[in-house]
Formats: structure tokens, C-alpha cells, sequence
């Protein structure tokens, strides 16, 4: 570059201007603005507070600090753990001990009464000199803060509030930074430095109490993948069979996932060799049943699968046939009822009596070798009925399931085989009337084969609010859940209805015989119910409410972690309840076999 005609030097732009002009990470996550207060600090729009625990009592409970992590609030929390030297402990407490003892001793020579709290002191130290001086112990300081997040003053004294009570209620005691919110804030960030510097002397018992990690642990090594622990991320994998009953009960509302989830254990429960049979209410395991090469019978009116409800199972050898006989006939009157709407105390004396000469007829008597024999239908009953006395109006309801469309289903020998590995009965075009008294005799066809054959079973009841409409139904599956065990079975009780499930007398003593349970999302006023019946937090509450599609709460004995159901692409296509997904394999199907 020239300038009247001298030639002048180009001089290169300082790189200060390039640095100033950058955007760098610091820019993008530090706030607007950070204003400090006595007892609180903005961070932009957003108060932050931090706290320091000062006092702790004589005896610290595993996982006390559970509940405050388990708040659902945003929350920056800090350990600070500082080992001090044993030598300087101990003499610490030899002269502690050697003044309580002299205080003991001076009470004692003044005739003063005795003083708890000082033995109870010279005792723990005493101890804790012992337990240090063979080193099953150490001696720490601990520093624990925390710094808590809301968006107004009022947010945030609730906050304080929930805090308070939850730890106080544990002899715990809070403060707030005042006028170190600054060094709170610091030492609560993650920058490993403990500006607050307010320690409190602890062993390494109770200190272990104080790590957050409590949350369940659902794995072993056998069994099958349930989903994932979203407390920890960790896979929840174990064998139902393991625990002391294998039954499960799963409530969720319609959409929920309910079976999606049961579809996803049914076929990695096949996997490992367990037998699968299933009610199917709305034909959803049919394609399932298809794609593992499985026995689907569709039962109605006018199908051409039958199940005759006389059936009877063969005696085991722990048995007494007489025992089998009898209970048969006992769970026929409850199914009776169901049927002809109810009995009176003479209609039922009447009904007993005349299921046991049914079975008479064929030469079924306690005393007989019945395995062989084949059962009766219910044209023998009411060809029976005619014959007593006082038996008209039972005669005139019987006969409607012997005369016209209701004999097709009701009034024919069974012809279902259950030797597959998974068996499913579908229902779906049962007339809903008579869908309970269908589930009933299912239930009961299924419970014969079980008890005739041991062998590791999972018997799915979808729907099962339908049963739970009559007192015979729902005593029959109580009665089934609570002898399930004796015959290695598990028993899936699925419901969306957890009013009428509840309302039965038998609700509850079903779930008390499941060892697990399945809560996914819910209604707000079944998430009442669930809280009682389960003695649930106000935040798992809150969880049931919130949970997305295949989430919930998942029960296993004792434990329970929040659960969330996953499976691969490969399962997916098998068990998806999409409309859409279902029907596009479907195209595809027809597509291959029409270019086959």
C-alpha cells in the first residue's frame, strides 16, 4: 500500500480481537446474571439456597438420606469426607472417658440418682475406643450441603419446609448458608472444594449409612430381562420362579403397555422353556401365538373348539380321587351360579345333588377309576334334573344352554389339545354376556390339565375385572393363585378396571398371594385406590400419574423399583399393539406369500 508515493507496512490485526469475539462453553451455560444475598442467591430468574447439616443424633438408620434424593426437585448435594488420624482420636477420648468417669464417680459419692445419658456416654466411648483401637473402625469429619433450586420465594420455603420435616423428623438438623450462599454454592459445584468447612465427627458405621446408594437392585443371574431400574440404569433380571410365589398382578389403564409388557415376558419366558397359557380377551396374543408356532382357539357360539365344563383332571398320586371328585363338583355349583343367575339355599342343595348323579351316570363315583371314563355334558344334568323333584325352575334355566345357539359351546365335549408349549384362548367373539361364564369354565379346563401334569407354567388371565364380577369367579382365580405354587405354576393377573377389581372381597387376598406386581400408569382416582392398597408415597403417586407408555412401578418381594419396559426390534414386531405396525406385517406377509 502506498500513500504519497511512500510504500507503508502492513501491520497484522492482534489475535486478542479473534478471542474476543469467540464464543467459548463458559458462554453458553453461565447465567445472565449472579446476584448474592444474605440468605439466598439469583442466579438469573433462578434462586438457588444452599444448606449445611450440623447435628446428627446417636443412631443413624440405613438410607435415611433416601427420601431427600428421592424429592423431586432439581438439588446439588456434597460429600465431604476427611479421614483424621486414629492416634489423635484416641487420645482425645482417653481424656473425654477419663472426665465422664470422674463425673460418674462424684455422683455416685454425692448419692446423686443415676444419670442415663452420662453412662450411656461413657459406654459409646468406651466402645468406640476398643472398636479403634483394633481397627475395625476409622474416624472421619464430614461435610454434607446441599443447594436447592426454585423459580419463587414461595417455592422455595416450601422447599425448606419438606427438608426440615423430612430430616428433623429423623433427629437431623439443617441450617441455611446465611451469608455464605456464595461459598455454599461453590462448595455444592463441582469444583471439589469445601468452602463452608462445618464438619461433624463420625465413624465409619454410621457414615456408610449416609451414601445415597439405596436403590433396589433387581438382578441375578437366572431368569429373564423385565425391563430397566430407572433409579440406576441397571438391568431388572430375575426368575419369578425364585421368589415364594411365582403370581404377578399388573394394573394399568387402557394404553398403558400392560400387554405389551406381559407379550414381552411371555416370549422370553418361552426362550427358557416355561409353558405359556393365556386367556385372551381382545385377541391380542394371536400373532405371538402365530409367530412361535403356538396352539390359538378361538372360542364363541360358533366356533369349533370346545370346552366341556364336567371335565374332570386325572388323580395324581398324592391324591384321592374321592378329594378330586368333590371339589370338581363344589367348583360345577359355582360355576351354576354363574349361569342360571344365582341359586337359592334349596336350589343349591338341589344342584349338588344333581351334579353328583350327573357324574353317577357315567359310572363317575368317588370309588371309580375316572381317568378313563368320559365325562358327562350338560345335557346329562338336565336329563337329571327332570327326574327330581323340585328341580322345574333350575330344569327351565339349564335348558338354555342345552337348546339352541348356547349348546354349541356349552353342550360339547372338549376338543382343545394343551401339549403345545404356549396355548391361548381367544374370547374376543364370546358375547359379552356370557364372557364371564366363558373365562369360568376356561379357567376351570385349564386348571384340571395343570394339576394332572407338573411342569413350569406362567397361566396369563387378561381382563380379569370380568371374573371379578361375580363371587364364584373371583374365588375361583383367588383359589387358583393361592395353590398355584404346589403345581410350579405362576399366575399373571392383568386388569385396566381397579374399581371393580377392588370392590370384590377377593381383590385384595389376590394381591397378597403375588409375590409381584406391575402398577404402570394410572387414572387419578385409581392412583387413590393403589396408594392405599399398596402404601404408596405421595411421589410414586405422582410417578403412576406421569409414567409414559411401558413405565411404572414394579414390585418384586419386598422390593420395588420404578420400571421401564424395553425391547428389541426383533420382539417388537411379535408383540407390538400398534394398529399400524400390525397391519403393515400383514401386508408384507401377503406380499411374500403372493410372490412365493
Amino acid at each position: 500500500m502506498k500513500l504519497f508515493g511512500k510504500k507503508l507496512k502492513r501491520e497484522p490485526l492482534p489475535e486478542k480481537i479473534f478471542e474476543t469475539e469467540a464464543m467459548n462453553a463458559v458462554d453458553l451455560i453461565a447465567p445472565a446474571s449472579i446476584e448474592v444475598k444474605p440468605s439466598y442467591s439469583m442466579l438469573g430468574e433462578r434462586m438457588t439456597k444452599s444448606f449445611f447439616i450440623f447435628s446428627y443424633p446417636r443412631y443413624l438408620t440405613t438410607s435415611w438420606f433416601s427420601p431427600v434424593i428421592n424429592l423431586d426437585i432439581p438439588m446439588d448435594i456434597a460429600f465431604f469426607i476427611h479421614p483424621v488420624d486414629a492416634g489423635l482420636i484416641l487420645k482425645q477420648l482417653r481424656r473425654r472417658v477419663t472426665e465422664v468417669q470422674a463425673e460418674l464417680m462424684e455422683r455416685e459419692e454425692k448419692g446423686l440418682i443415676r444419670d442415663p445419658a452420662l453412662e450411656t456416654a461413657y459406654q459409646d466411648i468406651e466402645e468406640l475406643r476398643d472398636r479403634l483401637q483394633t481397627a475395625q473402625e476409622r474416624m472421619f469429619q464430614l461435610g454434607l450441603y446441599l443447594t436447592v433450586y426454585a423459580d419463587t420465594k414461595e417455592e422455595m420455603d416450601s422447599i425448606e419446609t419438606s427438608l426440615r420435616s423430612i430430616l428433623e423428623s429423623k433427629l437431623i438438623y439443617i441450617k441455611p448458608a446465611l451469608y455464605q450462599q456464595k461459598e455454599g454454592f461453590i462448595t455444592t459445584s463441582p469444583y471439589c472444594l469445601d468452602k463452608l468447612d462445618v464438619h461433624a465427627p463420625m465413624n465409619t458405621e454410621p457414615l456408610s449409612s449416609v451414601f445415597p446408594f439405596v436403590s433396589f437392585d433387581l438382578s441375578s443371574n437366572e431368569g429373564i430381562l423385565y425391563g430397566i431400574n430407572q433409579h440406576n440404569n441397571s438391568l431388572v433380571l430375575f426368575d419369578r420362579f425364585s421368589l415364594e410365589n411365582a403370581n404377578m398382578c399388573i394394573f394399568a389403564q387402557s394404553g398403558a403397555g400392560k400387554s405389551y409388557a406381559v407379550k414381552l415376558e411371555v416370549l422370553r419366558s418361552l426362550m427358557l422353556g416355561i409353558n405359556v397359557v393365556i386367556i385372551d380377551p381382545e385377541n391380542e396374543y394371536e400373532m405371538l401365538s402365530q409367530a412361535v408356532g403356538g396352539s390359538y382357539f378361538k372360542i364363541s357360539l360358533s366356533s369349533d373348539s370346545h370346552v366341556n365344563p364336567f371335565d374332570l383332571p386325572a388323580p395324581r398320586e398324592d391324591e384321592d380321587p374321592a378329594d378330586v371328585l368333590r371339589s370338581n363338583v363344589i367348583n360345577l355349583v359355582g360355576l351354576m351360579r354363574l349361569m342360571l343367575g344365582g341359586l337359592t339355599p334349596e336350589e343349591d342343595a338341589i344342584m349338588d345333588r344333581a351334579l353328583t348323579e350327573t357324574y353317577a351316570s357315567r359310572d363317575i363315583t368317588p370309588k371309580s377309576d375316572f381317568s378313563k371314563i368320559e365325562p358327562p355334558l350338560i345335557s346329562d344334568l338336565e336329563a337329571v334334573l327332570e327326574t327330581m323333584e323340585g328341580a322345574e325352575s333350575l330344569l327351565k334355566r339349564v335348558r338354555k344352554f342345552t337348546k339352541g345357539t348356547y349348546a354349541n359351546f356349552f353342550n360339547q365335549p372338549s376338543n382343545v389339545d394343551m401339549k403345545n408349549k404356549l396355548v391361548v384362548f381367544g374370547i374376543r367373539d364370546m358375547e359379552e354376556g356370557l364372557r364371564p361364564m366363558a373365562m369360568y369354565i376356561i379357567m376351570r379346563y385349564i386348571w384340571n390339565q395343570i394339576r394332572t401334569e407338573l411342569k413350569k407354567r406362567i397361566f396369563v388371565v387378561d381382563e380379569a375385572w370380568w371374573l371379578m364380577k361375580s363371587d364364584d369367579g373371583a374365588s375361583f382365580l383367588f383359589g387358583i393363585t393361592k395353590r398355584a405354587r404346589k403345581y410350579w405354576l405362576g399366575v399373571t393377573t392383568i386388569t385396566q378396571d381397579v374399581g371393580d377389581f377392588m370392590k370384590s372381597d377377593y381383590g385384595k387376598p389376590i394381591i397378597t398371594n403375588s409375590a409381584l406386581q406391575f402398577l404402570m400408569k394410572q387414572s387419578p382416582a385409581t392412583a387413590d385406590i393403589l396408594q392405599k392398597t399398596f402404601n404408596l408415597t405421595n411421589w410414586e403417586k405422582e410417578l403412576l400419574l406421569g409414567s409414559a407408555v411401558g413405565e411404572g412401578i414394579f414390585f418384586a418381594g419386598q422390593k420395588h423399583v420404578a420400571l421401564r419396559v424395553v425391547a428389541s426390534s426383533a420382539e417388537n414386531k411379535f408383540i407390538t399393539p400398534s394398529p399400524e405396525e400390525i397391519l403393515k406385517m400383514k401386508e408384507e406377509k401377503k406380499r411374500l406369500s403372493e410372490e412365493k
